[in-house]
């Protein structure tokens, strides 16, 4: 059990940011200003996510703990606390617990870096604003994603039309009703050596152009996974075995496709049929999956008792 400091005058704030699933993006601009780089493209925001427990002692010796029990590594969310607690200084200990596996293409963390900023600015006084502008700029910087944290400030299926965070960007949320199967199909990948690299970028962006056209002529969510299925294809980035089970689990029943960037699958039936297709195809694959809901909302802070 987690030892909590009680020392007189602490702050503590939960917060929680939902997990996603990228169908199809493109890297982008909106502008100069960072705060308007990201992607455009679109995803399904899921249920399970990252949350995050600071506590903070203004009076406190200078010290900064991030702490995780899934990973000893957390590079993006320590950059995010670091970077909002030094103009408070004191004694900043943040705890954060991921719903999904991460590193395989859950949004695990755009997720906890997002939780973590939430967090520290209800703890410290920060504005949210400022928080959502912080972990933006790890994620970009960090090289954990281009359009993550925008795309989980809200729930159901997201459409991101301009990069960035708002204002700078702008994002689309829809419901998303059918449920959503998550299955993991070989080890992580890793997002940074791949969104450092100009010619994959380039390729990224000629795989998404023409799903990004349809869905922008008629967003919804029948457009959204025809889309997704075609920049799977297009871009070829799973391994060939991931490929052949994707490709065998489609019918006019299902949607599946890869979960950028994960070796890793998501499928939705859209009809009653599919769901049991589904599970069906999964067990002969001999790949364990589970089925959650789009999140009905985004990303949220509240304060707790010291």
């Amino acid at each position: 059990m987690r030892q909590v400091d009680r020392r007189p005058g602490s702050r503590r704030a939960r917060a929680f940011a939902p997990g996603h699933v990228t169908g199809l993006f493109a890297p982008a601009a909106s502008g100069p200003d960072p705060r308007g780089r990201g992607s455009v493209g679109a995803g399904i925001v899921l249920e399970r996510g990252a949350e995050a427990t600071a506590d903070w002692w203004p009076s406190g010796p200078r010290r900064l703990r991030v702490r995780s029990p899934e990973t000893s590594d957390l590079p993006i969310s320590t950059e995010v606390a670091r970077r909002l607690w030094v103009p408070f200084g004191g004694s900043l200990d943040i705890e954060i617990a991921h719903g999904l596996p991460i590193g395989r293409g859950f949004g695990m963390s755009a997720s906890g870096a997002l939780a973590t900023a939430l967090a520290v600015a209800r703890a410290t006084g920060a504005t949210r604003q400022h928080a959502i502008e912080v972990a933006h700029l790890a994620e970009l910087f960090g090289g954990g994603g281009l359009g993550g944290v925008a795309a989980i400030l809200g729930g159901g299926l997201e459409i991101r039309e301009r990069p960035g965070v708002p204002p700078f960007g702008a994002v689309r949320h829809a419901p998303f009703v059918p449920s959503i199967f998550l299955s993991v199909a070989g080890r992580p990948l890793l997002s940074p050596p791949l969104l450092g690299d100009p010619m994959f970028l380039a390729r990224v962006s000629a795989a998404a152009e023409e799903g990004l056209e349809y869905l922008g002529r008629e967003p919804s969510v029948e457009r959204f996974l025809v889309a997704s299925e075609r920049f799977t294809d297009r871009l070829a980035l799973a391994a060939p075995p991931l490929r052949r089970t994707i490709r065998s689990m489609r019918n006019r029943d299902v949607a599946v496709a890869q979960a950028m960037f994960g070796r890793s699958l998501f499928a939705v039936a859209v009809s009653p049929p599919g769901r049991a297709h589904i599970e069906r195809s999964l067990e002969r694959a001999g790949l364990p999956a589970v089925e959650l809901n789009a999140a009905t909302r985004g990303a949220w802070a509240r304060s707790l008792p010291p």
